[in-house]
């Protein structure tokens, strides 16, 4: 009895959160204590950029994007929630950069898609990144809780990397390259491409340190050089349940899993982070970017608010 007015009391939520009437406030905290219910004024899109911290990559800095130069992180996540409110694309950098943003209520987990991540590729032209979702669990307001990520076509691969860390180490003058170093003993560069983003660096302006090590989910690169010569080269898309991947920017909750890959029961979450997943370059394309233009919550009718 116990377990079957548990899945009325969901159930009646459901409802409520799907129907059409967005005229009255939404009451409800059978889904726990912390959780924020829509209100009539919730907007269905992020409210807030808590982080974003990009790896180096061409966009970071370029003067096209960037009116003037950044030198805080809080600047940071203003400048990327204005790009988002206007619809314009927030570049992640190469491996491992990343972004956080969060809801002004709790997305709730319909067992469908619940939210999108809106990117910029094409067909032939993704470059993905991995969704992480978390819960407000200690009700602070703040992404300090515990990620989890939600499993894509490529999680089960052989060739995808769990914890893989790359650290990038900030030039000693303009116009070079950003070294990397990564977790597997590999090195490389973010190449500087000065005739088409020709910025004094692709290292971001507001960190600090000579060096930082971002650490995610790294994707097997599929990305190839079509022409053989150089001149064309192709990301081709993956299956399903990536950022900036063409055909996929809608999200379950429901396919998020702990560290250890077993599903977890979120009844909602509060935050979501995009973070790229792959460590490539395409010749004079450059660096493999994850880029979001947006967030939106895909559990509010919009449409009848």
């Amino acid at each position: 009895m116990e377990r079957l007015c548990r899945i009325l009391s969901v159930f009646a939520l459901v409802m409520l959160l799907s129907g059409c009437n967005y005229n009255r406030i939404i009451e409800d905290n059978s889904l726990g204590e912390y959780f924020r219910a829509p209100q009539r004024t919730s907007s269905v899109y992020a409210s807030k950029v808590f982080e974003y911290t990009p790896a180096p990559g061409q966009f970071i800095g370029d003067p096209v994007v960037f009116p003037t130069i950044i030198q805080t992180p809080e600047a940071a996540c203003a400048w990327a929630k204005e790009r988002l409110d206007a619809k314009k694309f927030v570049s992640l950098g190469a491996f491992g950069g990343f972004i956080v943003v969060g809801f002004d209520h709790s997305i709730v987990n319909l067992g469908s898609y619940d939210f999108a991540v809106y990117g910029n590729a094409v067909t032939g032209g993704s470059e993905p990144g991995v969704v992480w979702v978390a819960q407000d669990a200690n009700g602070n307001g703040e992404p300090d809780d515990t990620w989890y990520e939600l499993r894509g076509s490529e999680y089960y691969n052989a060739f995808t990397l769990r914890n893989y860390s790359v650290t990038y180490y900030k030039p000693t003058d303009a116009g070079q390259p950003v070294a990397w170093s990564d977790s597997e003993g590999q090195e490389g560069t973010i190449d500087y491409l000065g005739t088409y983003h020709p910025q004094a660096s692709y290292y971001p302006t507001w960190i600090a340190q000579s060096e930082y090590t971002l650490t995610g989910t790294r994707l097997k690169a599929n990305n190839y050089d079509q022409s053989g010569n150089g001149s064309y080269w192709v990301n081709p898309d993956y299956d399903w349940g990536y950022a900036d991947n063409f055909g996929s920017s809608n999200f379950r909750i429901g396919d998020a899993l702990d560290a250890e890959g077993n599903p977890v029961n979120l009844k909602y979450i509060d935050f979501i982070k995009v973070q790229t997943a792959v460590n490539a370059k395409s010749g004079w394309l450059g660096e493999l970017s994850t880029e979001v233009l947006g967030f939106e919550d895909l559990s509010i009718n919009a449409s009848s608010r």
